[in-house]
């Protein structure tokens, strides 16, 4: 078949880009700020500098408390006796976040413990991880990345908040709020961060704040347990997971899924990915093992899948790197036990298989 455009377009025989220039500026200028010491008391300095340092970088000196302003929407009884809340709270002023709270049955009438559990993309926000398979298309998306992770939580009796990030669910911005399942399935992370970064601020820095808020909100509930707070998501979630075990450190256990590996490769080669993992001048300074080194000493579950496209080219040593870099933090603490890699057959996905094994490594009582 002849190419239609032929005598409308230039043949062009070669195409001359960028991409090579920059890959040597990574290696000449990236990762600045790396763990250089050995002791316990060196790696605490460390931690509390780039803590700041990270603070700054996602803008979150710009975001302003407000009043929480909660409103409960919905309350609705599931089977297993779980009943399951929507609550909207204001993360910001102007700013409101949606969100499902799936709450068990009560065990001996001890206060129940908590996961946060952030969505991450093509999942339609805080419907796929709540487990709504009432709805046919969300029910797709649970069945392909096992995507109700949050569900899966409360059935073992924890009480779960699953809300709704900045630009996805209920939170789109205007180009994306049609009720098409495309635009539903999407986010707006590219809107948010042509405004956020104009303004000195990131699209993760806003998820992570929105996070924070929810953690104030628990604590002004006072309903459950939270001196074990627990976060837990995939891929998207798994980064906002990752960002608010880094800055927040009343989150106590962590589960990070197909999101960990370094940088070079998931993120400068493979630069097609969403606007809400750059962040300005990032790479300059840090790989995402040195973000993740911040959780330590916590109990943490990385699972990482050998065939996710988003571990690049160089496939899972990709991950393997970063976590290396982990392992030296948690040296310091003398808790290496407390860091585990659950290696999974197969391309992106969530896997639940030994979440009950994990889950009482990290000290719970499932």
């Amino acid at each position: 078949m002849k190419n239609k455009d032929k005598y409308l377009l230039p043949t062009i025989e070669k195409q001359y880009r960028s991409f090579e220039n920059f890959s040597k500026k990574y290696d000449a200028h990236g990762r600045q700020h790396f763990f250089r010491g050995e002791t316990r008391e060196e790696f605490q300095l460390w931690k509390e500098k780039t803590k700041n340092e990270l603070f700054d970088l996602l803008g979150l000196e710009k975001m302003r408390k407000s009043d929480l302003d909660v409103r409960v929407e919905e309350i609705v009884s599931l089977k297993d006796g779980i009943t399951r809340e929507k609550i909207v709270i204001q993360t910001e002023p102007l700013v409101y976040m949606p969100m499902y709270i799936l709450i068990p049955p009560k065990k001996n009438n001890h206060k129940a413990s908590c996961f946060i559990a952030p969505c991450g993309h093509q999942g339609g926000g805080k419907y796929s991880v709540a487990g709504c398979e009432e709805f046919a298309l969300i029910k797709e998306k649970i069945d392909f990345f096992h995507y109700d992770y949050g569900m899966q939580l409360a059935k073992r009796g924890f009480v779960v908040i699953c809300p709704d990030a900045r630009g996805f669910g209920e939170r789109r911005e205007t180009s994306m709020q049609n009720e098409s399942s495309e635009c539903f399935f999407q986010s707006s992370c590219y809107a948010l961060s042509h405004m956020a970064e104009s303004l000195g601020e990131t699209v993760i820095g806003m998820l992570v704040w929105d996070l924070m808020r929810v953690i104030d909100y628990l604590e002004e509930r006072d309903e459950w347990r939270l001196d074990n707070l627990g976060c837990a998501g995939f891929s998207g979630g798994g980064m906002q997971t990752l960002w608010l075990g880094a800055l927040d450190f009343r989150v106590k256990q962590l589960i990070i899924s197909g999101y960990l590996y370094g940088y070079k490769d998931s993120l400068l080669t493979l630069n097609g990915n969403c606007s809400c993992n750059y962040v300005p001048h990032l790479m300059e300074y840090y790989d995402m093992g040195d973000i993740a080194s911040l959780l330590a000493p916590r109990p943490v579950t990385i699972q990482s899948c050998t065939e996710d496209h988003l571990n690049g080219s160089r496939g899972i040593v990709n991950v393997e790197e970063q976590l290396e870099i982990m392992k030296k933090a948690y040296a310091c603490y003398q808790k290496e036990n407390r860091l585990i890699w659950d290696v999974c057959p197969g391309s992106h996905q969530w896997h639940e298989e030994n979440l009950s094994t994990f889950l009482r490594t990290m000290g719970n009582e499932i």
